[in-house]
């Protein structure tokens, strides 16, 4: 089978913690390569996730790294078992870009899943018509078909709010994003009050920042932290207006982890952002 052209975030992030693994181990990729009667290009393939790897090679690979993490390299493991097809959103393989397919990947793996928001209403709240108008907005000039496939989808990723074992989902929001009006006033008024029916459900957490908050440290760009099976597999993913980061090393991570937890003690409290969320929508 021909290396992938483009693996998923998720099979790219198997890859490099293969490559943590082995790095850290002091082992070269030509000793890992012995080890499974293979060549030093299979493992660098393997370690950027252009090329698959069984179950049994991560573990024969784990022993050969010294690696006692059994939690890790289960769920290692479980990355490898997964496979193309598998999933709902591999539907739009070839119809979006890869980047909306990692998004929904990342979220549908997470334990949970952490977000701060400043000018917009995180995605997986938002209701059809002002998901419409964010990809309708005048800079991106996508044709009503492109439009309608990402709205579709973005719909479909807010299924894991409903799952039979839902992650718990902290969004902070600015209350810059609460009154905004994209799509106008009405859609704007349907959006706060969908906001506050979601706030509701048992594993979602909302809550506001006031313009008044002294506190907080402003962050320009959409921030979203996934908590992945293990520690080790926590992902930050920053949304930029013509595409997304991936960041995943312990530096990134505990900068990021910071800012949400300053994000959050600047924040209301659950009930009185629902409170602050009304009377926004009370004002429209």
């Amino acid at each position: 089978m021909p290396p992938r052209d483009n693996p998923t975030a998720r099979q790219a992030r198997l890859g490099a913690e293969l490559r943590k693994l082995r790095e850290r181990a002091g082992k070269t990729a030509r000793e890992a390569a012995g080890l499974l009667s293979s060549d030093q290009a299979k493992i660098s393939h393997i370690e950027a996730g252009r090329i698959g790897v069984s179950e049994d090679r991560i573990r024969r690979l784990a022993v050969f790294y010294m690696c006692d993490d059994h939690a890790l390299i289960d769920a290692l493991c479980d990355i490898a078992r997964e496979h193309r097809g598998q999933f709902w959103w591999d539907e739009y393989r070839g119809i979006l870009a890869p980047g909306f397919l990692d998004i929904a990947e990342l979220e549908h793996h997470a334990a949970s899943l952490k977000s701060v928001q400043s000018v917009t209403i995180p995605g997986l709240f938002q209701v059809e018509e002002y998901a419409r108008a964010m990809f309708g907005a005048v800079h991106l000039k996508l044709p009503q078909e492109e439009i309608e496939v990402r709205v579709e989808h973005r719909m479909r990723r807010q299924a894991i709010m409903h799952a039979d074992r839902p992650p718990a989902i902290e969004a902070t929001i600015h209350e810059a994003a609460l009154r905004m009006r994209f799509g106008g006033r009405k859609v704007a008024r349907t959006q706060l009050e969908h906001l506050i029916t979601v706030s509701r459900l048992p594993k979602v957490t909302v809550r506001v920042i006031p313009f008044t908050s002294e506190d907080f440290i402003e962050v320009t760009h959409p921030v979203l932290y996934a908590a992945g099976s293990v520690p080790q597999l926590d992902t930050v993913r920053i949304d930029m207006p013509f595409g997304g980061r991936f960041l995943n090393s312990e530096v990134e991570l505990e900068r990021y982890r910071e800012l949400i937890d300053i994000a959050e003690r600047a924040a209301l409290d659950t009930e009185e952002s629902r409170q602050f969320i009304h009377h926004i929508a009370r004002e429209l």
